[in-house]
């Protein structure tokens, strides 16, 4: 990974294990959060924490739920920030604005198409964000990154890994489908990149590890970084959807079985970037012994 040198203020609920920079702790991330001493002398903002990986919300009205941080949240700490002075505002957004699945791979071009209220509540805030930059000259850069691979990654990779740690036989060993991930380093690089390259200026980019794989060898792999045996049962995919569906699982299963391939040539051609750790190398990132960033 690159070396920034840039000074690094974060913004955390729980001081981190081992800092990165200077921390300020916030428990808010909301329409009326005041910024004014946290943004003092801050150039660029890298904006990544949302509301997410909610399997079983609760609450009355989930979109209003996610709106309240991902909207309202982002775009009160925008306007703070083009008011203070930051020149850039880096928006982590989802490529579930694109959509969940694909036929063919995901460009910037394509017309939005989120299917949860996450990445409805995304796209409405990079709708915003370009509204924002319009009236004040603040530049955005919008990064939508596919699923996020890491050492402790959270979330749906997070529910993998213990799938295959605990050696349960999983009926994925017949999926074909073709999904494009990231590793946390690739993403991290292309913020990085992102930070000051005078092209990035009001893009936006989608993420990726730059090759594509199938959730059965997603699992083999996992399995080989683990040094655990996967036990990988083949069953037809369509008999998986259909199971999926009677049981109310459908959109689970669709991120299971159905592909989503994201072409990140913008990114390359444009600003010269290209991930730098292969696939096979992230995943056994994750879990080896040293994982220091």
């Amino acid at each position: 990974m690159k070396k920034s040198g840039f000074h690094l203020t974060c913004v955390v609920r729980q001081p981190s294990k081992g800092p990165l920079g200077h921390e300020i702790k916030t428990n808010d991330l909301g329409a009326a959060t005041d910024w004014s001493d946290t943004l003092l002398g801050q150039k660029v903002i890298i904006h990544a924490a949302a509301r997410a990986h909610i399997l079983r919300d609760e609450v009355a009205d989930p979109l209003e739920e996610y709106r309240k941080i991902n909207v309202e949240g982002t775009l009160n700490l925008a306007r703070q920030a083009a008011k203070a002075g930051v020149r850039r505002f880096i928006f982590i957004s989802s490529i579930g604005v694109n959509g969940n699945n694909s036929r063919e791979p995901f460009t910037e071009n394509d017309t939005p198409d989120p299917a949860d209220y996450y990445a409805q509540s995304k796209w409405e805030a990079e709708q915003g964000l370009w509204s924002i930059h319009r009236e004040t000259g603040l530049e955005v850069v919008t990064i939508r990154p596919p699923l996020v691979y890491g050492p402790n990654a959270p979330g749906n990779f997070a529910a993998l890994v213990k799938w295959v740690e605990k050696g349960i036989p999983l009926p994925l060993g017949a999926i074909h489908n073709q999904r494009t991930f990231v590793a946390l380093d690739n993403l991290v690089d292309l913020i990085i990149t992102c930070i000051d390259h005078p092209l990035a200026a009001n893009q936006v980019f989608l993420a990726g590890d730059g090759e594509d794989i199938s959730t059965s060898d997603l699992l083999r792999q996992v399995a080989v970084a683990m040094g655990k045996p996967s036990r990988l049962v083949p069953v037809p995919s369509n008999i998986l959807l259909l199971a999926a569906t009677v049981l109310g699982k459908k959109a689970v299963s669709q991120r299971l079985l159905g592909s989503l391939q994201v072409d990140i040539s913008k990114a390359r051609n444009l600003l010269g970037w290209n991930p730098p750790l292969g696939l096979r190398d992230g995943i056994q990132r994750c879990f080896s012994e040293n994982k220091d960033v």
